[in-house]
């Protein structure tokens, strides 16, 4: 009989968990069954150039100083999972929830997303989660993450808006109560 210690199991599981974010991040419910959605997870080495892209952004771009502490806090962080968005209309006209009068006009604004683009980025991000907080593992919906990841471009060119969500198995969750 052999023993097999929790920490042993920890990186599988972590990844396993990550895994199935992905599955439901992908089948959550879409406006029109249109999928714009681009989902990934980053490892330890890639955790790290995007934590060092984070301090760079507050360093040299300005970005608010919170982006230090959430960059030292992704590398605890066992993976990192990565979801984003492409921006494109649905012509459910008239709509107007992007606060132009109809697609038409919104497309003369093409970096300005569609309400139903970001709609559905919350709701597979929501299923995401869950999946995560149901398997007990310690997670955090971070803003600053996505914004290091669509200045590096890691989910693409069409990517316009992202989100990182880090993942922990530890005693106590690392992504709250932080100074």
């Amino acid at each position: 009989m052999e023993l097999i210690l929790e920490e042993n199991i920890r990186e599988k599981t972590v990844r396993t968990v990550a895994e199935k974010m992905m599955i439901a991040a992908r089948t959550a419910p879409k406006a029109r069954g249109v999928d714009q959605l681009v989902i990934a997870i980053a490892e330890k080495e890639l955790i790290k150039k995007i934590a060092d892209k984070m301090k760079e952004m507050v360093e040299k771009n300005g970005a608010p100083q919170f982006f230090i502490r959430d960059a030292n806090n992704i590398l605890i962080a066992e993976l990192l999972f990565l979801i984003g968005t492409k921006i494109k209309v649905f012509n459910l006209n008239p709509c107007g929830m992007c606060g132009f009068a109809n697609c038409e006009e919104k497309e003369k604004y093409p970096s300005v997303p569609c309400a139903f683009n970001t709609g559905d980025l919350g709701i597979a991000i929501g299923s995401a989660v869950s999946i995560a907080a149901n398997e007990r593992v310690d997670n955090r919906i971070m803003y600053s993450v996505g914004q290091a990841v669509l200045e590096m471009k890691l989910l693409g060119d069409d990517v316009k808006i992202a989100y990182g969500i880090p993942l922990s198995v530890s005693s106590k969750s690392p992504f709250f109560d932080r100074k």
